[in-house]
């Protein structure tokens, strides 16, 4: 923006129609004759007064107590203009509210004001040296072509202030070779927010720092850098501090004619895109937890920091990419954009997003040099890839740089995937991959029905000490257990169980006694646990049928049991990309045990008892998906265990009539069924737990009475694919 020759010629000629104030101070207030100014040399002091366009060479103007000038004020050679809680409205050509040339201003809490040129010029005469300053505070800028221009090396400092270009092709504020700083202010442009251009006349670089203030172009951009009559301009820019750059074509900065843009942004989020015409230059910084959110068109180079991020919207192209632990996402994961790079180099992280079930995925393609070490974070699928050796992911031009997946695979469908190189290339390794947690999860759910039936059924096999003490009579009782089991094997790789419950029941004897016949009920709740934040619940609610038969003469028992449950099953599926599915389904299971034995009395009132256990129990297929599209199929899963065991123990009888009853339990465990089959997007898996376990168990069961007996149980198992860590009960039993 140069100055008018016309313009300059009025300022430096005597002004016929003005009142002269030359080498002394005038005070004038709200009662004055309203007239044009003109001093030499001079103070003029308006204080809640009114007056036309002032103009001041070398001398002081304050204004003052809700003042208005009904024109332009015009400073130069020195000046110096105080404007406080006051107005300045300007009108006509080239017509500034306030015009400062090599002079200086502080405004505060004023509007200041043109309709047809800028609010504020800061600037000086092409012949002079010295450069004008102005510090705004509080204060509205508001003119048709810009709110503020800023020209020849002079300096605009904003604080919580507003400056406005109201015409539709207008700039909020525009630099030519100058400096601006905004605090906590606003900027908006009919077209532009901010314009930085060169002068030819004061060659030299622009220097913007925006500090929590909000700069908008309505229609075009936000910040323009741009040469002008064939000469490019620099612009130093910092961005810092939650500050807001928002064009409305899109465009947060644009850089054209030859120039170059320095930009570091710091912990501020910023959205749109950077445009970097040919033979013009941008170099951007991200740093303390700054994030850009746009499409970068051939700039030159990017730096982002620790806990800074640029997110692509687009395709982009940037020269010198360097990363100090940096991130850089493409986009979401649903879009797929390719970022050309002529060099790479530091560390940092790429977030890719990627549909296998397509073959696509985003792409880094560097055409140069990549050093560094950098990890790659692909969007997870519950879908299946059509061919996950075709996957390519990165290609470089040469260097040392090594890429690897965070976690080390990436979860697509029914597998996890590692990373392979094949020279320049990285891609997607088919001949490395492993079951996934979602694959893992369904395993494991479709797995831990058995371990719930035979966990809630430890509660009913621990009573029959109790029914030895009491006669076989009438009663019922209440149980309490927990259970933790270690499981590994077959494709669902290794989990841990923990349950907790309780059980109840009543029982009545039939015929001569011998036989007891009972009904029991109970809830559970199974925490499942697959590492890696996979986690899975089982709820389980049940009721039953049972029968016990007592040979009191000479030892013999029987106890059988029947059980059917409800299963709601959730699980909760922990992503290689630090995403979580999510799935839940119910189904019911039955199942059945049967159990003989001898109770043999040894001296001493140490007891032996053998026994012998089988178990049936069939849990129902069913069909669920994961919400990120994963789809399983379990076929009914079935586990047909037996055991062999005994059990030693004494009775002593104490000094009040009751009797304590410790005993150790010790056997052999085998599971059968081998046919577990699950699918799982249509590939199968085996869920196979076959095989056998110790188990070890000691317990005490104390007769407080005829009518009142407790009991405390613990257990222990170790096995081929099943370890029970610990297992205990605790429980009551009242005869009426």
């Amino acid at each position: 923006m140069q100055v008018p020759s016309v313009v300059t010629l009025l300022l430096l000629a005597p002004h016929a129609h003005a009142r002269l104030i030359e080498n002394g101070t005038e005070t004038i207030g709200h009662d004055a004759y309203i007239d044009t100014f003109e001093l030499q040399n001079a103070t003029l002091n308006v204080i809640d007064g009114q007056t036309l366009d002032i103009f001041a060479h070398a001398s002081n103007l304050n204004v003052s107590k809700s003042s208005t000038i009904l024109g332009t004020v015009v400073a130069q050679s020195g000046s110096n203009v105080n404007v406080d809680g006051s107005r300045v409205t300007a009108s006509g050509a080239f017509q500034s509210g306030v015009a400062l040339y090599s002079s200086a201003a502080q405004i505060n809490n004023s509007v200041i004001s043109s309709t047809d040129y800028v609010g504020l010029l800061v600037s000086k005469f092409t012949t002079s040296t010295d450069a004008s300053t102005a510090t705004v505070s509080g204060s509205v800028l508001v003119g048709a072509t810009g709110g503020a221009a800023v020209t020849g090396g002079s300096t605009l400092e904003l604080q919580r202030s507003e400056v406005i270009g109201t015409r539709d092709d207008s700039f909020g504020l525009r630099l030519e070779g100058s400096t601006a700083r905004a605090f906590g202010s606003n900027i908006t442009g009919g077209r532009n927010g901010i314009e930085m251009s060169s002068n030819r006349h004061s060659p030299g670089s622009n220097a913007l720092v925006l500090d929590q203030t909000h700069v908008t172009g309505t229609t075009g951009a936000a910040l323009l850098v741009q040469g002008s009559r064939g000469q490019g301009t620099v612009a130093d820019i910092v961005v810092r501090n939650g500050s807001t750059l928002i064009g409305g074509n899109g465009n947060l900065l644009e850089v054209k004619g030859g120039s170059t843009a320095n930009m570091s942004v710091e912990n501020s989020q910023l959205q749109g895109d950077v445009i970097v015409d040919a033979g013009s230059h941008a170099h951007l910084q991200l740093s303390n937890q700054a994030s850009l959110t746009g499409r970068l068109e051939n700039v030159s180079s990017l730096n982002i920091g620790d806990q800074s991020m640029w997110v692509m919207t687009g395709n982009s192209q940037v020269g010198d990419l360097n990363l100090a632990d940096g991130i850089v996402k493409f986009g979401e994961s649903d879009a797929f954009y390719q970022l050309d790079l002529e060099s790479l180099s530091g560390q940092g992280t790429f977030v890719m997003g990627t549909d296998f079930a397509r073959g696509q995925t985003d792409f880094l393609n560097i055409t140069g040099e990549a050093s560094g070490n950098h990890d790659l974070l692909l969007a997870s699928s519950g879908a299946e890839p059509v061919n996950p050796g075709e996957v390519h992911i990165v290609h470089t031009g040469g260097g040392d740089a090594q890429f690897a997946l965070v976690g080390g695979a990436v979860d697509v469908g029914a597998w996890s995937y590692g990373l392979k190189q094949d020279g320049n290339d990285w891609f997607l390794d088919p001949n490395n991959r492993t079951v996934s947690p979602g694959t893992r999860s369904v395993l494991a759910l479709f797995n831990t029905a058995p371990t719930v039936w035979y966990g809630e059924m430890t509660s009913l096999r621990s009573r029959m000490g109790e029914l030895r003490h009491n006669g076989a009579e009438a009663g019922g009782w209440l149980r309490a257990y927990g259970n933790k089991y270690e499981v590994s094997g077959g494709d669902s790789g290794a989990y841990e169980q923990t349950q907790r419950g309780f059980s109840l029941g009543a029982d009545t004897p039939v015929g001569e006694g011998q036989w007891l016949l009972g009904v029991m009920a109970g809830h559970s709740t199974s925490d499942l646990d697959l590492s890696r934040g996979t986690s899975g619940t089982v709820k389980s609610y049940y009721a039953g049928l049972y029968a016990t038969w007592l040979d009191e003469d000479d030892g013999y028992y029987f106890d059988g049991a029947i059980k059917a449950n409800r299963l709601n099953n959730d699980s909760k599926v922990g992503l290689s990309d630090g995403k979580q599915a999510k799935g839940n389904y119910s189904t019911n299971a039955l199942g059945a045990s049967v159990e003989v034995g001898r109770h043999i009395k040894l001296d001493d009132d140490f007891f032996i008892e053998p026994f012998a256990q089988a178990s049936v129990v069939k849990v129902q297929g069913k069909s669920y998906s994961l919400d990120n599209g994963l789809n399983a199929k379990g076929e009914h899963t079935d586990s047909v265990l037996g055991k062999l065991g005994v059990t030693v123990g004494r009775d002593f009888v104490l000094d009040d009539g009751s009797v304590l009853q410790p005993y150790l339990r010790g056997g052999v465990a085998h599971e059968f069924a081998k046919n577990n089959k699950v699918t799982v997007n249509n590939q199968a898996f085996d869920n196979n737990l076959s095989g056998s376990r110790i188990e070890l168990g000691a317990g005490v069961a104390v007769s407080l009475s005829k009518k009142l007996q407790l009991h405390a149980d613990f257990d222990y198992g170790q096995g081929k694919h099943v370890d029970q860590p610990w297992g205990a009960n605790v429980g009551m039993r009242y005869s009426w």
